[in-house]
């Protein structure tokens, strides 16, 4: 039996709601607020100049175009992969399926920002790939694949990366569409082409922007891939070299108003571009099933189109692994000698070790904090009613579309000469900043959890004489304690590679976490080079781990974790 009926709010529910909604303004939107009102009140007056400036600086506005660009290019590059391959998984069933569609998975264990120092080294001018294709006779001089700038190598980096996103929120709205209606327009007539573009497409809209929006917003807002290939002309790298001065240059706070005046817009428009039409379908569910085998030909073309994709896709991550590994690798294909040294080095290293150290407390807290929001807001959401509920729901799920760089700025510039200076120790914002950010997670995996729990059991409880508390804490949690781990998971893994709040809240080495210890290793000697690539993949190793737990435990409700609505 699942579900339950939401029940009034009592004296309990309205404290546990008071207390997020004040730690979600003081933490959330009071930052955000903040950088508004520097943006616009300067000097004493509101002044609305520095906008005006912003679009006269040539160099801003070549990133602001730039980012636009990057997004929009990522996103529709990731719907022209995911969308055909969503399709095939979805309607035809064959040998190894299963396999295949985690496999496809698989590059969301490496963020762009570490995968990017792998490409680096695979495409550089006498790199494996110019090595390779001059052996083989199709270049006679090396290609400079970075000729732009690197924006090329940005785009495509990202792309390869976020598909999955993509692909997950397509595979659930196919899923969604009743296949009974996409046989009623072929018995009309239809044919297969015009059945998917009439039907089956238009039906899968809200997935489609549920995705698109996570995927534009997470791309254009990217901070880390453009640092490593030196792709300075961005939005999100012009906010990063603002933040030393912040104090002494408002332009940063019209900036980070602008990106987040752009993130709303999207999420505005795509939301109202799908609310025009109505996509309800039948109440009574699919009468029929939507799979159809596949067999020989059909099933090798899929492992084709599936393992062709991932060769490319996993690119980043052979770089980082062989570039970890490698004792010495200059002029040849493949690293000529191979060493576990630097693995060893990652612990005995100033730098390395105390990164490793700082994430994991940082992480650590992170997700404690996740749990202990995530399991009240999940129970509120789920299990009552009240006023209000709608909007604490869309909070909750704000942080999910809301850039990190957005925050990590918001903190520096809310929090200086405060307690919580992050120039002074950031722990405490960064254990916030990461807690926030994967918060969504954790309340998905645990509402998930409490819909699957019938409220009977309860129910019965409290008619014993069972405090609510009581109550939570002896029947409802231990029922739901493989979706808090699910969630516990995902906010501790993607905690340990979280990118833009560390680069920006992280000044000082000795409160590093690994990913500023990657940037910094990365611009440093040939050795701190493949030192940053050993804590990469160490990095890589955790994630995959925690995504692979995660999305047995949640299954199919795995795409729900990457979706802003």
């Amino acid at each position: 039996m699942k579900g339950s009926a939401a029940t009034r709010m009592g004296w309990t529910g309205w404290g546990f709601t008071a207390f997020v909604a004040a730690f979600l303004f003081f933490f959330m939107i009071y930052p955000l607020l903040y950088v508004f009102v520097k943006s616009f009140w300067i000097q004493g007056r509101l002044d609305f100049s520095f906008f005006h400036l912003m679009f006269e600086n040539p160099v801003l506005r070549k990133a602001i175009f730039n980012s636009l660009l990057i997004g929009t290019l990522t996103t529709t590059f990731t719907t022209v992969l995911a969308l055909p391959r969503a399709y095939m998984f979805t309607n035809f069933d064959f040998r190894g399926k299963a396999f295949l569609q985690s496999f496809l998975l698989v590059p969301l264990i490496l963020p762009p920002f570490v995968g990017a120092i792998g490409i680096k080294q695979i495409f550089a001018r006498f790199g494996s790939v110019n090595l390779l294709l001059m052996k083989l006779g199709l270049l006679e001089q090396p290609y400079d694949w970075f000729g732009d700038g690197g924006f090329l190598c940005v785009v495509l980096l990202e792309t390869m990366t976020f598909y999955p996103i993509m692909f997950l929120n397509l595979s659930a709205a196919l899923a969604n569409v009743d296949p009974s209606l996409e046989e009623a327009a072929r018995c009309s007539g239809a044919s297969r082409w015009a059945t998917l573009r009439k039907v089956t497409l238009p039906l899968m809209l809200p997935g489609f922007f549920a995705g698109a929006v996570i995927v534009f917003i997470w791309s254009f807002t990217d901070l880390g891939t453009p640092l490593i290939f030196d792709f300075q002309v961005t939005i999100p790298v012009q906010i990063f070299s603002m933040v030393t001065d912040i104090n002494e240059n408002p332009m940063g706070y019209a900036l980070v108003v602008l990106v987040i005046a752009l993130t709303v817009a999207f999420f505005l428009t795509s939301k109202r571009l799908v609310g025009t039409r109505r996509y309800e379908m039948l109440a009574r569910g699919h009468v029929t099933g939507r799979e159809k085998p596949a067999r020989g030909a059909l099933t090798a073309l899929f492992y084709v189109f599936v393992i062709g994709l991932i060769s490319v896709a996993l690119l980043p991550h052979i770089g980082v692994l062989l570039m970890s590994v490698s004792g010495q690798w200059f002029g040849t294909i493949l690293p000529e000698t191979l060493t576990l040294g630097y693995y060893q080095s990652i612990f005995t290293n100033a730098i390395t070790s105390t990164s490793i150290r700082n994430s994991l407390l940082y992480s650590v807290c992170s997700t404690l904090l996740d749990v202990a929001f995530g399991l009240v807001v999940a129970w509120l959401l789920s299990r009552k009613r009240f006023p209000g509920r709608n909007l604490l729901d869309a909070l909750i799920m704000l942080p999910l579309a809301l850039p990190g760089i957005i925050l990590a700025f918001g903190y520096v510039a809310t929090f200086s000469g405060t307690i919580l200076d992050p120039r002074t120790n950031p722990s405490i914002l960064l254990v916030l900043s990461y807690g926030l950010r994967r918060l969504p997670y954790m309340v998905r995996s645990a509402y998930a959890g409490f819909q699957q729990t019938s409220v009977t059991l309860e129910e019965a409880a409290q008619s014993l004489g069972a405090s609510p508390a009581r109550t939570l804490r002896k029947i409802t949690i231990p029922l739901i304690t493989a979706n808090l781990i699910a969630g516990m998971l995902l906010c501790f893994a993607y905690a340990m590679l979280e990118v833009s709040d560390s680069l920006i809240l992280a000044m000082r080495e000795e409160f590093y976490p690994i990913t500023k210890a990657i940037y910094i290793l990365s611009s440093s000697t040939s050795e701190g080079y493949s030192l940053a690539c050993a804590l990469g993949f160490t990095g890589m190793v955790i994630l995959t781990t925690a995504i692979m737990v995660a999305g047995r435990i949640i299954g199919k409700r795995m795409g729900e974790l990457f979706r802003a609505g």
